[in-house]
């Protein structure tokens, strides 16, 4: 059974694979993601930094995707072109 990938997520997951993290001075952590200006995100642990980066990255794909702004291409992935329906094969 072949495996079902979305562009989505692979978009997300290309964009994760950029996260750069940094451990601040309290303790926490930051964490950004270059190419996506304004995704920043903070957490007690590396983990939930890391979690709360992946939901302000899918919420600023989502947005900007809504409001037609211009996404950086990641991994070959360009979002900003019209979607195309492909014919479904009939039996």
């Amino acid at each position: 059974m072949p495996v079902i990938r979305y562009v989505l997520s692979e978009y997300v997951e290309h964009a994760m694979a950029q996260a750069i993290y940094d451990k601040l001075e309290d303790g926490t952590f930051s964490g950004k993601i270059p190419l996506c200006k304004g995704v920043i995100a903070f957490g007690n642990s590396l983990r939930e930094c890391e979690s709360e980066l992946h939901s302000a990255l899918e919420e600023w794909i989502l947005l900007g995707l809504k409001l037609g702004h211009s996404l950086p291409v990641i991994g070959g992935i360009d979002l900003n072109t019209e979607p195309t329906c492909e014919p479904m094969d009939t039996v």
